[in-house]
C-alpha cells in the first residue's frame, strides 16, 4: 500500500486541541452554535475531545451527523477533512442537521483497537448527552473520510455483534446507528498486501495494527469492516474516486457487494477521474445524492 504523504500534510489541518481554523468556520452558516474541545472520556487526554455544531433556533430532536476524520489512522484531527468539504458542511447545517466532529487516539500512541474503541466512547457521549444540545439519540448517521471511513463503516456494522475488544471499558453500546456514509474507507485490510512482504512494518496498516498483515491476518479481518456485514446493518452512502491511488475503488466495491449479498440498503458513488481526497467530492453530483440520502435514512 502506498502511503500518501499529501494524507500526512495536505488533507486538511493538523491541530492538538486547537480553536476551530478560520477557513473551516467560515464554512458554517451564520448563527450556528459551536460547542468546542467536550470531553467524550471524562479524562485529560488531548484526542477524547470532540465538538458540536448545531443549526441556528436548533429545535428539539434535531438529527446528528457526526464527522470522522482522515488522516491514516496517524495524524490529524476532528477539523480535518472539512476543508475541502465546505459546500456540504454548510448544506448539512442549512438542512437543520447537526453535526459533531470526533478525535480519537493515533495509532502511533495506540495500536488498533483504541481507535475504534475512542469512536465508540465518542458517539456514547453524544447519545447520552443529547437532551443537552437538543439532539435526536435515535437519529446518529456517521460520515468518515480515508481512515475515517474505515471507522465509522467498522463502528456501524460491528455495534451489533458483540466484539467486547471494541467496547470502551468491555462494555457494549447503547445507541444504534441510522445511517452510514462512507468516503474512500478501506473495508477489507488484506487487500493491500497483494505486493508486500512480512518484514514490512512501515505502512499505515501494519502501524495500526502494531504488525503486518501478513503475519497477522486474523487481527487485519477483525480490523476489517466487511467482516461484520449482516442483514441488520444501517444503511450505507459509499462515495470512492476513481483514480484514487490510496483506497482503490475495489474497496469500496467489495463493501457495497458484502452489504447486497445481506440484503442491506446501500449505494455507490465513483466519481469520475477523481483521487483519495478533494474538492471534487464537494460537488452538487456528490452532495445532493448525499443529502437525499440523509434526508431518506434519517426521517
Amino acid at each position: 500500500m502506498r502511503i500518501l504523504l499529501s494524507i500526512l500534510f495536505l488533507l486538511c489541518f493538523t491541530f492538538s486541541n486547537a480553536q476551530i481554523p478560520l477557513s473551516v468556520k467560515a464554512a458554517f452558516p451564520q448563527g450556528t452554535t459551536f460547542y468546542q474541545n467536550i470531553s467524550y472520556t471524562n479524562d485529560t487526554l488531548k484526542k477524547h475531545l470532540l465538538d458540536i455544531y448545531l443549526p441556528t433556533n436548533t429545535k428539539l430532536n434535531t438529527p446528528l451527523v457526526i464527522w470522522v476524520h482522515g488522516g491514516a489512522w496517524m495524524v490529524n484531527d476532528k477539523y480535518a477533512d472539512m476543508g475541502y468539504m465546505t459546500n456540504t458542511i454548510r448544506s448539512i447545517i442549512d438542512k437543520e442537521y447537526a453535526l459533531a466532529s470526533i478525535d480519537y487516539r493515533h495509532s502511533t500512541t495506540a495500536p488498533f483497537p483504541a481507535q475504534i474503541q475512542d469512536c465508540m466512547a465518542a458517539v456514547q457521549y453524544l447519545y447520552d448527552h443529547a437532551a443537552s444540545y437538543k439532539l435526536d439519540k435515535n437519529r446518529i448517521a456517521l460520515m468518515g473520510f480515508s481512515a475515517g471511513g474505515h471507522l465509522a463503516s467498522l463502528l456501524a456494522l460491528s455495534v451489533n455483534n458483540n466484539v467486547s475488544s471494541f467496547y470502551p471499558n468491555g462494555k457494549k453500546p447503547s445507541f444504534k446507528i441510522k445511517a452510514v456514509c462512507d468516503f474512500y474507507g478501506p473495508s477489507n485490510l488484506l487487500m493491500f498486501y497483494s505486493n508486500s512482504t512480512p518484514e514490512n512494518i512501515s505502512d499505515p496498516i501494519a502501524k495500526l495494527l502494531g504488525a503486518s498483515p501478513l503475519v497477522r491476518p486474523d487481527l487485519a479481518m477483525q480490523a476489517s469492516p466487511v467482516t461484520y456485514v449482516d442483514k441488520d446493518d444501517p444503511p450505507f452512502f459509499i462515495v470512492n474516486g476513481e483514480k484514487d491511488p490510496d483506497v482503490a475503488p475495489a474497496q469500496s466495491y467489495l463493501l457495497k457487494s458484502y452489504l447486497d449479498l445481506a440484503h442491506v440498503k446501500n449505494e455507490l458513488t465513483i466519481v469520475k477521474d477523481a483521487p483519495h481526497y478533494g474538492v471534487m467530492f464537494d460537488v452538487d453530483e456528490v452532495r445532493l445524492k448525499l443529502l437525499q440520502f440523509l434526508d431518506n435514512e434519517m426521517k
